[in-house]
C-alpha cells in the first residue's frame, strides 16, 4: 500500500475510513450426494499486484489507484497544491 492520501470515488466524503480486501485460495473436495464436506485444504493467501480498498462509509470497493487519484482531484480544503507551473 502506498503512503498516499485517498478520497472515496463514490460517496466523496470519506478520507479516514477505509480497509484493505485480501483474498485467499482454500480446496476442498464435497460429497456429490449429501453435499458433505469430506476433504479441506490449508489457505494459500492470493497475491495482488495492486491492492483492493473499501471505503467503510459507503462499502465501495476499487483499486488503491483509484482511490489515491480521486484524492488527487480533490485535496482536502486547506492543503497547499502542487504548483503546476514548474
Amino acid at each position: 500500500m502506498q503512503e498516499k492520501p485517498y478520497f472515496c470515488p463514490n460517496c466523496r466524503s470519506n478520507r479516514v475510513k477505509f480497509s484493505v480486501i485480501s483474498s485467499i485460495s482454500q480446496p476442498f473436495l464435497k460429497d456429490a450426494v449429501t453435499g458433505a464436506l469430506t476433504e479441506v485444504g490449508e489457505q494459500e493467501p492470493l497475491t495482488d499486484t495492486e491492492p483492493t480498498i473499501q471505503c467503510l462509509v459507503c462499502s465501495f470497493s476499487a483499486n488503491e489507484l483509484r482511490f489515491i487519484k480521486q484524492a488527487e482531484r480533490e485535496p482536502r480544503a486547506g492543503q497547499p497544491l502542487p504548483p503546476s507551473y514548474q
